[in-house]
């Protein structure tokens, strides 16, 4: 029993520094929770921001591009500062797992703190969340689906937020998920789901282009760069 523990204790140690890292530099952010720092994708770990095709509702029930706005206060808060990023193991996506932090401070724990993200698994920044809520700050100011309902959602997907939800905010926030138009003039990348769920994304210009249809799937998402869609999984159409 001696001799396997301390065999798994060693392939322990040689195995850990295949997973875990840590890199320094200004970032290219790629959405709310995505950062690219030396050509490594970094999965901001702990945390789900909005996608950046996500609408949320603000306080006067009006709907705004939310997964944007999220990405944008992220650069806002860089403001082209250097990142220490310590990265434990990678995602179904290839990315690297990682927290990050800028002169001492959690970003992770920031980007909740300040309403901009949920805490997920392992949910190590939920009181940050609580804290975000009970201030109303960001996303938490009005109504919301949380990101993970956002990309599976059906009539049964719960609205979330500010104490007072319009009442009718399901309905449009479920309306606002098959978007014709892109959130925002920058996002013109189309994204549809392919046979048997393969994800493939379309680029204005490609013959495919015009002829897709963004309100006929739920599945189908606007993204802002080829960054953003080949980071979780999607691959450029061959025409």
């Amino acid at each position: 029993m001696k001799r396997r523990a301390m065999i798994t204790a060693l392939l322990a140690i040689i195995t850990f520094p295949a997973c875990a890292a840590k890199l320094s530099g200004p970032p290219r952010i790629v959405d709310g929770n995505t950062i690219e720092i030396e050509q490594t994708k970094i999965r901001l770990s702990g945390i789900e921001a909005p996608e950046t095709d996500q609408i949320c509702l603000n306080a006067r029930g009006r709907k705004w591009a939310c997964g944007i706005a999220a990405r944008d206060e992220l650069i806002r808060h860089s403001n082209g500062r250097t990142w220490d990023c310590h990265t434990t193991g990678v995602d179904e996506y290839g990315r690297s797992l990682g927290s990050c932090f800028i002169a001492g401070e959690d970003v992770n724990a920031w980007m909740i703190s300040s309403g901009w993200a949920l805490s997920s698994y392992p949910h190590t920044y939920t009181i940050h969340e609580v804290i975000a809520g009970n201030a109303y700050a960001g996303l938490w100011s009005g109504a919301f689906i949380a990101p993970w309902d956002w990309r599976r959602r059906n009539k049964g997907t719960i609205v979330v937020g500010a104490s007072s939800i319009p009442i009718d905010a399901q309905e449009i926030l479920l309306g606002s998920a098959l978007l014709s138009d892109p959130p925002s003039p920058e996002c013109q990348i189309k994204g549809t789901l392919g046979g048997g769920g393969e994800r493939i994304y379309h680029m204005p210009g490609q013959l495919s282009y015009g002829q897709i249809d963004m309100t006929k799937k739920p599945g189908d998402r606007w993204f802002c760069s080829e960054a953003e869609a080949e980071a979780t999984g999607w691959r450029k159409a061959a025409q």
